[in-house]
């Protein structure tokens, strides 16, 4: 994904996570958060940890690694299966839910 809009304008890195009821997502290297832990103990010294913060999904866009340009997405059918691809390139895009980890566990209502 590449960033269009915002402070990380031009940004390019794979999504680490989808926030869907949110409409955001979370992509490496942008919107870079540092945060200041103070120590626990006297021994210990204090840290900063860095981590990244969602952006909003209408801020960013798909990238074609092989010719460097973002594009939006379309639909075509190959061998009779629906599939997402770029429209710039034609590049075909992996499944979205193929790129998901599966969630361990029943979830809510599972019984137990």
């Amino acid at each position: 994904m590449q960033v269009v809009t915002g402070s990380d304008k031009g940004k390019v890195g794979p999504v680490l996570k989808v926030l869907a009821k949110a409409g955001m997502v979370v992509v490496e290297g942008v919107n870079v958060r540092t945060k200041t832990v103070q120590p626990k103990s006297k021994d210990e010294p204090g840290k900063q940890l860095s981590s990244e913060s969602p952006v909003h999904a209408s801020n960013v866009m798909h990238y074609s690694k092989e010719k460097g340009v973002r594009s939006r997405v379309g639909h075509k059918t190959v061998d009779g299966k629906k599939v997402r691809v770029l429209k710039k390139t034609g590049e075909v895009l992996p499944e979205a839910r193929a790129n998901m980890k599966k969630k361990e566990g029943g979830g809510e209502g599972a019984a137990e």
